[in-house]
């Protein structure tokens, strides 16, 4: 199942959910911009993990911030990962020209990724800590949240 059908929702659903017990973040291996992007390479990290669309207008937001974000903390252990949910990778690639980043891209053009992380808005962020753990689901993007998330990823990653 494609998660395109809940697109609508993103525009009222704007909210964190912090996970009240630690869930293991799925691990997954797929194509990415400089080679394959696998999860579970980051273990030790805090992770961002981010899914978009080139169509995806909230994305157009999320992105510049994304890239202060890991730009900002990447020393102290942050890798953002945006996995893109475009059908056609050339439609990632034309947004990626407009919206330059400094973290990595995966593409998961059939939606295999997204079923399993159950994505139901765009973009929906999972912040995962150092164990593996997702501590705290971004459903959407609002800058006047942007201080808030930025305030739990220093959290995390102060862990």
């Amino acid at each position: 199942m494609r998660v395109f059908s809940t697109v609508l929702l993103a525009a009222f659903m704007l909210f964190s959910l912090p996970v009240l017990a630690a869930q293991q973040a799925k691990d997954f291996s797929i194509a990415g911009s400089s080679g394959k992007v696998t999860l579970s390479d980051y273990r030790g990290k805090v992770v961002l993990l981010d899914f978009w669309a080139s169509w995806c207008g909230p994305c157009r937001h999320s992105f510049p911030w994304m890239y202060d974000m890991q730009a900002k903390y990447k020393a102290k252990g942050l890798e953002v990962v945006a996995v893109s949910l475009d059908m056609e990778r050339d439609s990632a690639d034309n947004f990626l020209k407009k919206y330059p980043v400094n973290f990595t891209i995966g593409y998961d053009t059939d939606g295999f990724v997204a079923d399993a992380y159950q994505v139901s808005v765009m973009p929906t962020s999972y912040l995962i800590d150092r164990k593996g753990n997702v501590v705290e689901v971004h459903y959407g993007f609002r800058s006047s949240d942007a201080d808030k998330m930025e305030a739990r990823l220093r959290e995390v990653l102060e862990k």
